[in-house]
């Protein structure tokens, strides 16, 4: 069989029209493209090393940088109330002071049962003792025994009673002290505080 068609052209040598489904071409731009920044250029000109001109003519933005930390971070504040004591309550002052007192009498009692032991432990008892049964010593009998006088539950005993006074007196002297302060708060106006709160 012979082909009676005639010789076609190679493919490169058609005329540009698209092919099915192609885009025309675009004309392309006579300058280079620039994509569109995020963030707008810096209003003031960069410095000599900072930014170049290109062989376009166009100026390179510069390169922001992050802020730092200590930039970030403000300097601590301090917020002051003047504030003014102007009534102090009687009942709750009572109330204080009364443990308070408690609390100072336990304390008496049991520092004076350790300096008992420790003095004994050390024979300043015997030792002071004997000196003065020597010295009151008579012919009719023997001297003041010191030792049986300053025995441990005597000591103890009258340091308890000591205690029970100081509580009576300073849970009787701080409530009429409040008192007092409320009176004299009446006509000065207290006593005036500064504090001072941290953030």
């Amino acid at each position: 069989m012979t082909d009676i068609r005639q010789p076609q052209p190679p493919y490169e040598s058609y005329p540009g029209s698209p092919l099915p489904g192609e885009r025309p071409g675009q004309p392309q731009p006579a300058q280079p493209y620039h994509p569109p920044q995020a963030y707008a250029p810096p209003s003031t000109p960069p410095s000599t090393g900072g930014a170049a001109r290109g062989g376009s003519g166009q100026q390179q933005t510069a390169v922001r940088r992050p802020r730092t930390e200590s930039g970030a971070r403000s300097a601590p504040r301090t917020r002051k109330a003047r504030l003014r004591v102007a009534r102090a309550d009687p009942w709750s002052v009572m109330k204080v002071s009364f443990l308070l007192a408690i609390a100072l009498g336990i304390c008496t009692v049991v520092a004076a049962a350790v300096l008992w032991m420790v003095m004994d432990g050390m024979g300043v008892f015997s030792a002071v003792g004997g000196t003065i049964s020597e010295a009151t010593e008579s012919k009719k009998g023997t001297g003041f025994d010191l030792e049986s006088f300053l025995s441990l539950p005597r000591v103890l005993a009258f340091t308890g009673v000591i205690a029970a006074i100081n509580v009576v007196l300073a849970t009787a002297l701080a409530t009429l002290g409040a008192f007092i302060y409320n009176l004299s708060a009446g006509f000065v106006g207290g006593v005036e505080l500064t504090l001072a709160e941290d953030e």
